[in-house]
């Protein structure tokens, strides 16, 4: 149980619904900053403005999945007032107060650290990551299915990057029938996609990989789909980008090669909140249980 706990959640969109529902049901106090067009009320949960909560007294801030933008906005779905996190808002935190989000950025990092507080990126999490990865498969084949032609079964499907997400997707496009090529740079990771029956390839030699490529899907956030390899694609590629924003396409070329590119990060939260707060929900009250454990053992 959370009873006592004092839990400020900050922006979001219907994740963070799952999230506030989870939190109620343990017993904290919640205060909801940038909630005031949400209809739905929660027992124990209280809308505030960002300029009229009591800072002082709040034990954990809980951030959208972005966490913030490169000026400090935070995304607020449910509501048409800006929302903006600064150092001397985090300042005026208890020492103890643990800031929670999804990722971050050399901002949010910046303002952290300034104020001494401590920051836990769930995405970084390997439970939180792999559990995403279902809803992101779910969703990435939802787009495949409505931007081509042609069946995901018997097509060419090249796969950019074998970690949590990567492993889900190529596995998935596999199981229907893709014949799935899947580029990585661990000798680890291209023995493992030879051992699940795929092709591997070294990132190195992905201009000669996309020649024949339907469906070309990115998970590095990095810039690895660039106007050269795109050059080597066939007009007809759909290629998706589940990494994070800005991803690691050069959709400008894309375009003007007329292929089609997509940018999908957050796909959890379009194609599947409920279940994808769900997965936030369990592992932050978890994570804020042993963190009011460790205090109170602290204090005693």
């Amino acid at each position: 149980m959370l009873t006592g706990m004092q839990i400020a959640v900050i922006g979001g969109d219907a994740r963070q619904l799952e999230v506030v529902r989870k939190l109620t049901e343990l017993d904290a106090k919640l205060f909801l900053v940038g909630f005031e067009q949400l209809d739905h009320s929660f027992t124990g949960a209280v809308k505030e403005s960002l300029g009229s909560l009591e800072l002082s007294e709040i034990d954990t801030i809980i951030l959208p999945v972005p966490g913030t933008g490169s000026d400090g906005k935070v995304e607020t779905i449910f509501s048409s007032e800006d929302v903006i996190i600064t150092e001397e808002i985090i300042s005026k935190t208890p020492p103890h107060c643990t800031i929670y989000s999804g990722i971050s950025n050399d901002y949010l990092n910046g303002i952290i650290k300034k104020a001494k507080r401590r920051l836990v990126k769930l995405f970084e999490r390997d439970d939180v990551a792999i559990y995403n990865s279902i809803p992101t498969v779910e969703g990435t084949i939802m787009m495949a299915i409505q931007h081509t032609d042609f069946t995901i079964h018997g097509s060419n499907v090249v796969v950019l990057g074998f970690g949590r997400t990567g492993m889900s997707v190529s596995r998935t496009f596999q199981a229907l029938g893709a014949k799935v090529k899947v580029g990585a740079r661990k000798s680890e990771d291209l023995a493992r996609i030879t051992e699940m029956a795929m092709t591997p390839f070294h990132l190195s030699n992905l201009a000669e990989n996309v020649r024949d490529v339907d469906i070309c899907i990115n998970t590095i956030p990095f810039p690895i789909v660039t106007a050269s390899i795109l050059a080597n694609m066939p007009v007809h590629t759909l290629l998706i980008d589940l990494a994070s924003k800005p991803g690691g396409t050069d959709f400008r070329y894309a375009e003007k090669r007329g292929i089609k590119a997509l940018l999908a990060p957050g796909l959890p939260g379009i194609v599947a909140p409920k279940t994808a707060g769900q997965i936030l929900a369990n592992v932050l009250s978890q994570l804020i249980e042993e963190d009011m454990h460790i205090r109170k053992g602290k204090s005693q």
